[in-house]
């Protein structure tokens, strides 16, 4: 089992230090969330909280995860970086294809792209993306950028996007990871037919052991059930040793952890040395003895 540390949107000056402590105890890897704006009227509600409320996100710190990423990973040497998630649809394929084969190219291959839609309309309305097509674009998105991180001429001619043969250079030593976060039918699918991967947002033992069967089922429909897939969970179960044990019994090979109720809203007031002393707290009393059970 390996294990993730999200941040919760803290301090962004706390990101470097931290993602030295995760690594030196023993953390595979350093999850960040993405949000590009907090709108002054909106309409939209959030699917993974209880209200649909979006107010836990007002003030809260975001920096884009792939400048993130660079500065921590300048400190780091062996500790993978990821997102969960970040918002594909209203960002073009192109300048992510790009600013994803930089980034590994320049870390050594250590960023997991963990990918999904935005819930909020009015992200789509700040960047000039049309909502309703933003599925079928999101999977559009996902073929172009595997076709321009092979470093080859690639083009693509669709409804959505009209891009001329063009090839990135660098490129990264291996095709960057692509798991996708959701717990919708269309996600789950979605996942399972063109993805490496899969990013739950929390849910208790029977709601994760459903979406992982039935993510089953739609990868054997789609031929690839035999390819390697990886799945990263977040939620309760990821606190106690014996949940840990059943969850990789289920397949899964990533618990994501944080140590604040982010929904909760309210200015996270957590000093460095908390943060830290959380980190340590959980790799003595969660990573050590599930690693000594040799999960």
């Amino acid at each position: 089992m390996r294990f993730a540390y999200h941040a919760s949107m803290c301090n962004p000056a706390f990101y470097r230090p931290l993602a030295v402590a995760a690594e030196s105890v023993g953390f595979d890897t350093f999850t960040l969330p993405d949000s590009i704006c907090y709108p002054e009227h909106a309409d939209s509600k959030y699917p993974y909280n209880d209200d649909g409320s979006r107010e836990f996100l007002d003030g809260v710190p975001f920096i884009d995860p792939f400048i993130a990423t660079a500065w921590m990973a300048s400190a780091t040497t062996h500790l993978r970086f990821s997102t969960s998630v970040l918002k594909v649809p209203i960002r073009h394929p192109v300048l992510l294809a790009k600013q994803l084969t930089s980034l590994n190219a320049l870390i050594g291959n250590r960023f997991v792209f963990g990918i999904g839609l935005s819930p909020w309309e009015e992200d789509f309305l700040a960047t000039g993306t049309d909502f309703r097509s933003r599925g079928k674009r999101m999977e559009e998105c996902i073929h172009i950028i595997r076709g321009l991180s092979t470093g080859e001429y690639f083009g693509w001619d669709s409804e959505y996007y009209k891009i001329p043969r063009i090839k990135l250079c660098p490129v990264p030593t291996q095709p960057p990871k692509i798991l996708y976060g959701s717990h919708s039918e269309p996600g789950l699918r979605r996942a399972a037919k063109i993805c490496d991967g899969w990013i739950s947002a929390g849910g208790q033992m029977n709601e994760l052991t459903d979406m992982i069967d039935r993510l089953k089922i739609y990868r054997k429909e789609a031929g690839r059930e035999d390819t390697s897939f990886e799945m990263q969970v977040m939620g309760p179960e990821c606190y106690n040793p014996d949940s840990i044990k059943r969850l990789a019994g289920l397949g899964v090979q990533e618990c994501i952890v944080a140590f604040r109720n982010a929904y909760a809203g309210g200015e996270d007031d957590r000093t460095l040395e908390q943060m830290i002393g959380e980190i340590n707290y959980y790799a003595e009393s969660v990573i050590k003895p599930v690693r000594d059970a040799g999960v």
